[in-house]
């Protein structure tokens, strides 16, 4: 099954609020977006941003430039009808983050969900050919992915589990490890797993 079938069905057929990766308050990703000092007029995008709450969170706080991606319509579908009146102002983006050509830069990249589910050498090559087109000089990246001890499978999928310097490797010496830190995650169903919270800086 494709990336798209795959998740429409599972927005489709789950509560969102009981999906594993699910937060109501997304405070790792908030504080790790706060750390990079951006002012409101910075342009924000989140990858693979799903249903997830980090978009009202970052409207209520002022940021007026944010960019939301997902290859699911049926998301992103429930997260305009979410943020209501409010949506207009979001630029929202329907595409697999493979192949996503922005059409303008980005002061940061947000990936909370994304890279680790991306198995295949070719697909995290794309990714970071998309990540090199859509980053703006100087911009900032923050990626979350699954811990050293995280979880091996997550929605019926395979995931890579991934440490600071793995990352740190994928993304070359154009980039600067600025922060990291692990952290645990307990889902809707009371399962703990580990994140991997990075922030790195472009040069």
């Amino acid at each position: 099954m494709k990336r798209k079938e795959h998740w429409d069905a599972v927005y489709r057929t789950q509560n969102g609020a009981e999906i594993g990766w699910f937060e109501s308050e997304p405070a790792t990703s908030l504080r790790f977006i706060e750390a990079a000092a951006l002012g409101p007029a910075a342009r924000i995008l989140d990858v693979g941003a799903g249903t997830s709450m980090l978009v009202d969170s970052l409207l209520e706080r002022g940021c007026r430039n944010v960019g939301v991606l997902d290859v699911s319509p049926a998301a992103l579908e429930l997260s305009r009808i979410r943020l209501g009146d409010r949506a207009p102002e979001v630029e929202w983006f329907v595409g697999d983050v493979t192949e996503f050509r922005s059409p303008h830069t980005w002061d940061l990249w947000h990936d909370r969900a994304m890279f680790h589910f991306l198995t295949e050498m070719s697909d995290r090559q794309a990714y970071r050919e998309t990540l090199g087109h859509a980053l703006a000089p100087g911009g900032q990246v923050v990626i979350a992915t699954y811990g050293p001890e995280g979880p091996t499978r997550c929605s019926g999928l395979d995931v890579r589990r991934y440490d600071s310097a793995s990352l740190q490797g994928w993304l070359g010496d154009e980039f600067q490890l600025v922060q990291d830190e692990l952290v645990d995650h307990t889902t809707p169903g009371g399962v703990v797993q580990q994140y991997l919270f990075t922030r790195f800086r472009r040069s």
